[in-house]
């Protein structure tokens, strides 16, 4: 299965006693900044993720998760130059118990999370998946696949690293709450919705839209300090939208740098009072 901006990192293996040491030592840190958690990080806009939260944070921690970490040369690369704040971890979407796992390894290491950001997604598989552009194209095995990799497996990484997103709060960060935060797509509201077509991403975003809302109002019933919102990053330059940038008109063509910096933002700056909203990459709120 190809996934846009998707999940990766090497395991390493370690012997029981070697992760007590590591576990010891983060815990005793007091200059143990956030820990952050990219889910879908192979390339793209999970990949920039990375990038900026290494690049703008010389303390905080980042573990970039993707199916097929050999298979990411970007986190490779990054791994040599931020060797002691960067881990990377396979994570399949599709496979809960491979949630699971990442999740206990996490926090046997780590103890908690700040920020979890979902960027995986999928739009068009060749030969398997294309957006309809009319209700005669809609196929029942399109519909199930992108709703599995966009709406179900998110929520299972949210399901799964809920209790260390619950220690984190904002522990290590200048943030009030810990931050879930899932790449969401504009074509997912429905109200918003005046062209039709792309019944299957627009389906799929749409549950996830949906998802994250309900998740967001447990959080909040539970007073858990955690912010859950969906975020629209624009168009972006990535392999997801490259086959459909031809009628894009090159100011709304975003390059991954550009929309990464304005999500961190909103990320940055989000507080108890936005759980459960939906913003666009300017930080304008999108209706449902």
């Amino acid at each position: 299965m190809h996934m846009s901006s998707t999940q990766h990192t090497f395991m390493a293996s370690h012997s029981p006693r070697v992760l007590s040491l590591t576990r010891r030592a983060f815990s005793s840190s007091s200059s143990l900044g956030g820990v952050s958690m990219i889910q879908g990080a192979s390339r793209g806009i999970g990949f920039e993720f990375v990038r900026q939260l290494l690049e703008n944070d010389d303390k905080g921690h980042v573990i970039a998760t993707c199916r097929n970490p050999s298979a990411s040369t970007g986190l490779i690369h990054l791994k040599d130059k931020f060797r002691d704040r960067l881990r990377i971890m396979p994570l399949d979407l599709t496979v809960e118990s491979s949630i699971e796992a990442s999740a206990l390894s996490i926090k046997e290491t780590y103890g908690r999370l700040n920020l979890l950001i979902n960027a995986s997604g999928i739009l068009s598989i060749p030969d398997v998946l294309h957006p309809e552009t009319t209700l005669n194209k809609v196929e029942k095995s399109s519909l199930m696949l992108a709703y599995e990799t966009n709406a179900v497996g998110p929520i299972l990484v949210i399901k799964h690293m809920w209790p260390l997103l619950k220690i984190g709060g904002g522990h290590g960060t200048e943030r009030s709450a810990a931050v879930v935060a899932s790449l969401s797509a504009r074509v997912g509201s429905i109200g918003d919705n005046h062209l039709g077509g792309w019944h299957s991403y627009r389906a799929s975003k749409a549950a996830l839209n949906q998802l994250s809302k309900t998740v967001s109002v447990e959080f909040g019933r539970k007073k858990d300090p955690i912010v859950c919102i969906l975020l629209h990053p624009g168009t972006v330059d990535t392999d997801l939208s490259k086959p459909f940038q031809k009628n894009v008109p090159p100011e709304k063509l975003f390059s991954k740098e550009f929309s990464v910096q304005k999500l961190l933002s909103i990320i940055n700056n989000v507080n108890s009072h936005d759980n459960g909203k939906f913003f666009a990459w300017d930080g304008q709120e999108i209706p449902w």
